[in-house]
């Protein structure tokens, strides 16, 4: 598969404050966030114009989970446009907390630990092909996740046995297993729960859990990419891939996060020894073959050829990627404060910028702060943001199921959604099937829109 639907989960962190002192408890917090979406929704847990669902998620963690997209920019500017949503919500929730009296400010952070070191995620969907033997995902996909947070990792100081040490990934420490069908007992680097929200006799939905949530949108375009390429190799059976399967997945995800530049190997069951870096470059350079021999989507062959970019950059000079990629502009941020005051990780400065570059208020958050100055690549415009707040993308099932719900709302009409469904909740209960994400046209949906139409206009 070259063309693939992919999207992104985003978990949020919430918290209210007055001059430093917490006011009101997530989850009382989170409730004033839905009151616009219930008022309108009737429920915490809805669909968009845009095509994405957003909800409320277990620990009163906001949750957006983008549309299906077949494009890296789509991906981007849905993911951003997650952001946007929730900081329109904390708007009008702020509005109506300064409305009563209650004083403090609203933070809404996309990150992946709480202060208490809770965590919640930033999951990645990719529809594959109906794969029942999962060896090459074990011996390739789940190395190239560990290792691949030496450019998507988000970055955190974390506290170790020998004090406090800066991590790339904010979710290595707390992953369990490499392959599970739970999410939140062990939390596996790949969720193999079977749900393809689409013809399960064609796909399945490949639920990646590892992932940090990225503000770069260069990272998140990167991680998707590179991903999508990765699977299409492991798809095609021509193409021959070494097996990287490691001895301790886990044990190596946690090891080779706090090995910033990448200096010791990690033991492989064949034997070799290798370094998160040299995995990567493997894996690229076979990935570079590929591209150069497939008819590979435009923008999945420019994040392979971004991916060798940003590992030579690495190699020789990795501060230089401070304006891409995450854990190395934050980290460059806090060196500089430790310069500054002569500070050590542990000191509260530095905890508090580790927390407020994840804070989604554009003139509050640290990395938009850097970003309104130039200092991080772009890859979506705002104006891309804005239109993909409202619009889903055109070129895939969500481009129905966005323009459903937004005649429905036109006419005034009760309807119910979710991935596959489009129903109208009318005497006669005309449901539309929608097993192809690749499809953005379809019949029946046609017929669907007509009939709502007529129907209102009879009314």
């Amino acid at each position: 598969m070259l063309r693939r639907i992919v999207g992104i989960e985003t978990e949020y962190g919430v918290t209210f404050s007055f001059k430093g002192q917490r006011r009101l408890s997530p989850d009382e917090v989170s409730r004033f966030l839905f009151r616009r979406v219930v008022a309108w929704g009737r429920s915490s847990n809805v669909f968009l114009e845009n095509g994405a669902r957003l909800y409320l998620d277990v620990g009163s963690h906001p949750e957006y989970a983008t549309a299906e997209c077949d494009s890296l920019r789509d991906v981007v500017a849905q993911d951003k446009a997650g952001e946007a949503t929730l900081r329109e919500l904390v708007r009008h929730a702020q509005e109506q907390l300064d409305a009563e009296g209650i004083r403090g400010d609203i933070f809404l952070f996309k990150n992946n630990t709480d202060s208490a070191n809770n965590s919640y995620g930033c999951h990645e969907n990719y529809c594959i092909e109906r794969i029942d033997d999962i060896k090459r995902l074990e011996n390739v996909f789940i190395p190239f996740l560990v290792t691949r947070q030496i450019l998507a990792g988000a970055g955190k100081v974390v506290n170790s046995p020998k004090g406090p040490v800066y991590s790339m990934s904010q979710r290595a420490e707390h992953m369990w297993e490499a392959i599970s069908s739970a999410t939140t007992r062990t939390r596996p680097i790949i969720n193999t729960r079977d749900e393809p929200h689409a013809d399960p006799e064609k796909y399945r939905r490949l639920h990646v859990i590892v992932g940090d949530s990225n503000m770069s949108e260069f990272a998140t375009y990167l991680k998707v990419g590179t991903a999508a390429v990765v699977l299409a190799m492991i798809e095609d059976r021509t193409t021959i891939l070494r097996d990287y399967q490691m001895v301790s997945p886990i044990n190596a995800l946690r090891d080779i996060s706090t090995d910033l530049w990448s200096k010791e190997p990690v033991r492989l069951l064949n034997g070799r020894d290798m370094t998160a870096l040299e995995i990567q470059e493997d894996l690229c350079e076979r990935a570079e073959q590929f591209v150069a021999t497939r008819d590979v989507p435009a923008d999945q062959a420019r994040a392979v050829y971004l991916w060798r970019e940003c590992l030579e950059a690495y190699r020789t000079d990795p501060m230089s990627l401070a304006d891409r990629v995450d854990w190395i502009a934050k980290l460059q941020i806090i060196e500089r404060e430790q310069e500054r005051h002569q500070v050590a990780l542990d000191d509260p400065r530095i905890a508090l910028i580790d927390l407020l570059y994840h804070d989604t208020n554009v003139d509050r958050g640290l990395y938009y702060r850097r970003q309104a100055r130039g200092h991080m690549r772009r890859e979506v415009t705002n104006d891309d943001i804005l239109e993909a707040s409202s619009v889903a993308p055109r070129t895939t099932r969500a481009h129905m199921r966005g323009q459903f719900i937004r005649e429905a709302k036109r006419w005034r009409r009760d309807y119910t959604v979710d991935w596959v469904h489009l129903k109208l909740n009318d005497e006669m209960q005309r449901t539309v099937l929608l097993k192809d994400p690749f499809k953005s046209s379809d019949e029946r949906f046609s017929r669907l829109l007509l009939s709502l139409e007529r129907s209102s206009e009879a009314d």
